[in-house]
């Protein structure tokens, strides 16, 4: 993935396979939407004829109201499919809980054997992603159902993977979860 790439990175997991799946539903029919307006609009345009029966057209007032309806239930559907099985949670193998401190990451793995690790930013090299690199990286297995739980210490963090389709919020005396599967290593 490269900074000058304008479209979704590639998808790791089962959920981000989804999420793309579904930009590129919606964005279809926007641009059908786009152009038969466009078309319409051209018509209006040069179009001179006037059917002062038009006005009164009861039909095309129906069926003006109902397709956008229906157009909406072909974008709200997907969605709530994609929405409820990204929280679902399906026979953890491990438990990695993430707690956000004031200016790095803490990471426990609990289930099997117990391991904590910070997560620091560097600074130093040229070649690293500012505000990206850390000393310590969180380390998942793949092919594996993966429960996160997320907190904070202190301040409101935000933990991010965007090629596997996972933002939560850390909050303050709340607990978050989501559940995650990698699909390839890396």
């Amino acid at each position: 993935m490269k900074w000058t790439k304008f479209y979704l990175p590639d998808a790791y997991s089962p959920s981000m396979e989804q999420l793309v799946y579904f930009h590129d539903h919606t964005m279809s029919i926007i641009t059908s939407i786009t152009i038969l307006i466009c078309i319409l609009l051209n018509s209006l345009l040069w179009n001179k004829l006037i059917d002062l029966n038009m006005n009164e057209h009861q039909m095309i007032e129906t069926w003006w109201t109902i397709l956008p309806t229906i157009v909406l239930f072909l974008i709200a559907i997907p969605s709530l499919k994609i929405l409820y099985s990204m929280e679902e949670l399906i026979n953890p193998t491990i438990s990695i809980k993430s707690m956000g401190h004031q200016w790095y990451w803490s990471y426990e793995y609990s289930d099997k054997f117990c391991k904590e690790l910070e997560s620091y930013m560097k600074y130093n090299k040229k070649n690293d992603f500012r505000l990206l690199e850390v000393d310590n990286k969180m380390k998942a297995p793949f092919l594996t159902q993966i429960r996160m739980i997320f907190s904070s210490s202190d301040v409101l963090h935000s933990w991010t993977i965007p090629c596997l389709g996972i933002k939560m919020d850390a909050v303050p005396g709340r607990i978050n979860q989501s559940s995650l599967m990698i699909k390839k290593p890396g």
